[in-house]
Protein backbone atom coordinates (compact mmCIF):
# COMPACT_ATOMS: atom_id res chain seq x y z
CA UNK A 1 0.00 0.00 0.00
CA UNK A 2 2.83 2.40 0.82
CA UNK A 3 4.29 1.77 -2.63
CA UNK A 4 1.05 2.96 -4.27
CA UNK A 5 1.03 6.10 -2.12
CA UNK A 6 4.65 6.76 -3.01
CA UNK A 7 3.97 6.28 -6.74
CA UNK A 8 0.85 8.47 -6.66
CA UNK A 9 2.86 11.34 -5.15
CA UNK A 10 5.19 11.37 -8.16
CA UNK A 11 2.93 10.40 -11.07
CA UNK A 12 1.66 13.92 -11.94
CA UNK A 13 5.09 15.60 -11.78
CA UNK A 14 6.49 12.70 -13.83
CA UNK A 15 3.85 13.13 -16.54
CA UNK A 16 4.42 16.90 -16.72
CA UNK A 17 8.18 16.45 -16.88
CA UNK A 18 7.78 13.77 -19.57
CA UNK A 19 5.68 16.11 -21.71
CA UNK A 20 8.22 18.92 -21.36
CA UNK A 21 11.15 16.64 -22.19
CA UNK A 22 9.32 15.14 -25.19
CA UNK A 23 8.51 18.64 -26.46
CA UNK A 24 12.11 19.79 -26.09
CA UNK A 25 13.47 16.69 -27.84
CA UNK A 26 10.96 17.19 -30.66
CA UNK A 27 12.08 20.78 -31.14
CA UNK A 28 8.77 22.26 -29.99
CA UNK A 29 8.73 25.55 -28.10
CA UNK A 30 6.98 24.14 -25.03
CA UNK A 31 6.27 27.47 -23.33
CA UNK A 32 4.69 29.08 -26.41
CA UNK A 33 2.60 25.97 -27.02
CA UNK A 34 1.44 26.03 -23.39
CA UNK A 35 0.48 29.72 -23.67
CA UNK A 36 -1.48 29.08 -26.89
CA UNK A 37 -3.33 26.21 -25.23
CA UNK A 38 -4.08 28.28 -22.13
CA UNK A 39 -5.40 31.13 -24.28
CA UNK A 40 -7.60 28.73 -26.24
CA UNK A 41 -8.91 27.19 -23.02
CA UNK A 42 -9.67 30.61 -21.56
CA UNK A 43 -11.61 31.63 -24.68
CA UNK A 44 -13.58 28.37 -24.47
CA UNK A 45 -14.52 29.15 -20.87
CA UNK A 46 -15.70 32.62 -21.89
CA UNK A 47 -17.86 31.14 -24.69
CA UNK A 48 -19.36 28.58 -22.29
CA UNK A 49 -20.11 31.00 -19.46
CA UNK A 50 -23.65 32.02 -20.61
CA UNK A 51 -24.65 28.36 -20.94
CA UNK A 52 -23.26 27.50 -17.51
CA UNK A 53 -24.98 30.47 -15.87
CA UNK A 54 -28.27 29.54 -17.54
CA UNK A 55 -28.06 25.92 -16.35
CA UNK A 56 -27.20 26.96 -12.80
CA UNK A 57 -30.05 29.49 -12.72
CA UNK A 58 -32.54 26.94 -14.09
CA UNK A 59 -31.48 24.37 -11.50
CA UNK A 60 -31.82 26.91 -8.70
CA UNK A 61 -35.27 27.96 -9.92
CA UNK A 62 -36.44 24.33 -10.09
CA UNK A 63 -35.30 23.70 -6.53
CA UNK A 64 -36.61 26.95 -5.04
CA UNK A 65 -40.01 26.86 -6.76
CA UNK A 66 -41.00 23.49 -5.31
CA UNK A 67 -41.66 22.11 -8.79
CA UNK A 68 -38.82 19.65 -8.36
CA UNK A 69 -40.38 18.27 -5.17
CA UNK A 70 -43.78 18.01 -6.85
CA UNK A 71 -42.29 16.18 -9.82
CA UNK A 72 -40.23 13.95 -7.53
CA UNK A 73 -43.28 12.99 -5.45
CA UNK A 74 -45.19 12.04 -8.59
CA UNK A 75 -42.34 10.03 -10.15
CA UNK A 76 -41.38 8.55 -6.76
CA UNK A 77 -44.72 6.74 -6.54
CA UNK A 78 -43.80 4.72 -9.62
CA UNK A 79 -40.05 4.39 -9.06
CA UNK A 80 -40.51 2.84 -5.62
CA UNK A 81 -42.55 0.08 -7.25
CA UNK A 82 -39.47 -0.74 -9.33
CA UNK A 83 -37.22 -0.79 -6.24
CA UNK A 84 -35.75 2.70 -6.68
CA UNK A 85 -36.45 4.78 -3.56
CA UNK A 86 -38.70 7.77 -4.23
CA UNK A 87 -36.49 9.86 -1.94
CA UNK A 88 -33.75 9.71 -4.58
CA UNK A 89 -35.83 11.04 -7.48
CA UNK A 90 -34.91 14.71 -6.80
CA UNK A 91 -31.23 13.73 -6.76
CA UNK A 92 -31.64 11.90 -10.07
CA UNK A 93 -33.41 14.79 -11.76
CA UNK A 94 -30.97 17.43 -10.53
CA UNK A 95 -28.00 15.22 -11.44
CA UNK A 96 -29.02 15.43 -15.10
CA UNK A 97 -28.49 19.21 -14.97
CA UNK A 98 -25.88 20.02 -12.34
CA UNK A 99 -23.31 17.93 -10.54
CA UNK A 100 -22.69 20.52 -7.83
CA UNK A 101 -26.41 20.90 -7.04
CA UNK A 102 -26.71 17.10 -6.98
CA UNK A 103 -23.82 16.93 -4.54
CA UNK A 104 -25.70 19.32 -2.26
CA UNK A 105 -28.76 17.05 -2.41
CA UNK A 106 -26.53 14.04 -1.78
CA UNK A 107 -25.25 15.66 1.41
CA UNK A 108 -28.86 16.28 2.50
CA UNK A 109 -29.62 12.60 1.90
CA UNK A 110 -26.60 11.63 4.01
CA UNK A 111 -27.80 13.87 6.85
CA UNK A 112 -31.37 12.51 6.74
CA UNK A 113 -30.73 8.81 6.13
CA UNK A 114 -27.04 8.22 6.83
CA UNK A 115 -24.21 7.25 4.54
CA UNK A 116 -24.48 3.53 5.26
CA UNK A 117 -28.25 3.30 4.84
CA UNK A 118 -29.72 1.65 1.77
CA UNK A 119 -30.83 5.02 0.42
CA UNK A 120 -27.41 6.56 1.13
CA UNK A 121 -25.60 3.72 -0.61
CA UNK A 122 -27.89 3.77 -3.66
CA UNK A 123 -27.44 7.56 -3.85
CA UNK A 124 -23.65 7.19 -3.74
CA UNK A 125 -23.52 4.54 -6.42
CA UNK A 126 -26.04 6.34 -8.63
CA UNK A 127 -23.93 9.52 -8.50
CA UNK A 128 -21.04 7.45 -9.87
CA UNK A 129 -23.15 5.68 -12.51
CA UNK A 130 -24.87 8.73 -14.00
CA UNK A 131 -23.81 11.87 -15.86
CA UNK A 132 -24.90 15.48 -16.03
CA UNK A 133 -26.58 14.93 -19.38
CA UNK A 134 -27.83 18.40 -20.21
CA UNK A 135 -24.73 20.15 -18.92
CA UNK A 136 -22.44 17.84 -20.86
CA UNK A 137 -24.46 18.05 -24.06
CA UNK A 138 -24.70 21.82 -23.97
CA UNK A 139 -21.04 22.41 -23.11
CA UNK A 140 -19.45 19.86 -25.42
CA UNK A 141 -21.81 20.34 -28.32
CA UNK A 142 -21.44 24.10 -28.12
CA UNK A 143 -17.65 23.82 -27.97
CA UNK A 144 -17.52 21.42 -30.91
CA UNK A 145 -20.12 23.38 -32.89
CA UNK A 146 -22.54 20.47 -33.15
CA UNK A 147 -26.06 21.66 -34.02
CA UNK A 148 -27.92 18.35 -34.39
CA UNK A 149 -27.64 15.94 -31.50
CA UNK A 150 -29.61 13.15 -33.22
CA UNK A 151 -29.76 10.22 -30.77
CA UNK A 152 -27.51 11.64 -28.07
CA UNK A 153 -30.23 12.56 -25.59
CA UNK A 154 -32.06 9.25 -25.98
CA UNK A 155 -28.81 7.32 -25.56
CA UNK A 156 -27.80 9.38 -22.55
CA UNK A 157 -31.18 8.86 -20.88
CA UNK A 158 -31.00 5.11 -21.51
CA UNK A 159 -27.49 5.06 -20.02
CA UNK A 160 -28.73 7.03 -17.00
CA UNK A 161 -31.56 4.61 -16.36
CA UNK A 162 -29.15 1.69 -16.75
CA UNK A 163 -26.86 3.35 -14.19
CA UNK A 164 -29.77 3.84 -11.79
CA UNK A 165 -30.81 0.20 -12.19
CA UNK A 166 -27.21 -0.88 -11.61
CA UNK A 167 -27.04 1.20 -8.44
CA UNK A 168 -30.11 -0.53 -7.04
CA UNK A 169 -28.83 -3.98 -8.05
CA UNK A 170 -25.34 -3.39 -6.68
CA UNK A 171 -26.56 -2.16 -3.32
CA UNK A 172 -29.32 -4.77 -2.99
CA UNK A 173 -27.16 -7.68 -4.15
Amino acid sequence: MNLLIYISDFIVPFIILSIVIYGLLSGINVYDTFIQGARSGFLTVIRLMPTLIGLMAATGILRASGFLDLLADFIGQFSSLAGFPGELVPLTIVRMFSSSAATGLLLDIYENYGTDSRIGLIASVSMCCTETIFYTMSVYFMTAGIRKSRYTLAGALIATFAGLAASVLLVSG
